[in-house]
């Protein structure tokens, strides 16, 4: 994996303020899977290419979603918030020809997260969230717990980000409420000693 030609190839693809993210979120990640533990090469690869999928129109992203038979469902199609993430995913695969599955799978869950999330989608989800660029009404207290549990953080993470999506009054994706139901029971499940 080289990391230099893919900073390279960001950089050329992506506007500066989106470039300066994904570096963040590459960096954060790398930090994140050295605490807990994770893959942190794939970590910094996979934050660094997050959001490949950004840099192209809703209309393009849906061209390109039909090329590749992409089964997805009428709320990632219709927010293009969350359509760059698996559209990302299979660009990179196609495109790039990065063929790294657990890579592939955490840029496709970023913006969801869904029930059954790896410990490397977990880092790349809260590190998206936790990136010293972001600023927002609760970070603060991300970054904290981030150091302290990452399933904690996790879901501290999708509850803002659900009270958020509500508040804007954008639809819900139902993979955020299976992840932090999924964050919840894992959760109590160790608060009892399981």
């Amino acid at each position: 994996m080289d990391l230099k030609r893919y900073r390279k190839l960001m950089e050329e693809h992506l506007g500066e303020e989106l470039y300066r993210h994904s570096l963040g979120v590459a960096e954060t990640a790398e930090r994140l899977a050295g605490r807990y533990r994770a893959d942190c090469r794939r970590a910094y690869l996979a934050g660094l290419l997050h959001d490949y999928g950004k840099a192209c129109t809703r209309e393009e992203l849906c061209r390109k979603a039909e090329l590749y038979g992409l089964q997805l469902d009428r709320i990632t199609l219709a927010e293009r918030r969350l359509l760059h993430a698996p559209v990302g995913a299979a660009l990179l695969r196609h495109e790039l020809g990065l063929s790294d599955p657990a890579v592939l799978r955490a840029v496709a869950y970023h913006t969801t997260g869904h029930e059954k999330m790896s410990l490397l989608d977990k880092v790349i989800y809260l590190a998206d969230m936790i990136e010293p660029g972001r600023d927002f009404g609760g970070v603060e207290k991300l970054r904290e717990l981030a150091q302290v549990s990452l399933d904690a953080a996790l879901l501290a993470a999708v509850n803002l980000t659900i009270a958020s999506v509500i508040r804007r009054g954008f639809p819900l994706h139902p993979r955020s409420v299976y992840f932090r139901n999924s964050l919840l029971a894992g959760l109590k499940e160790k608060e009892n000693g399981g």
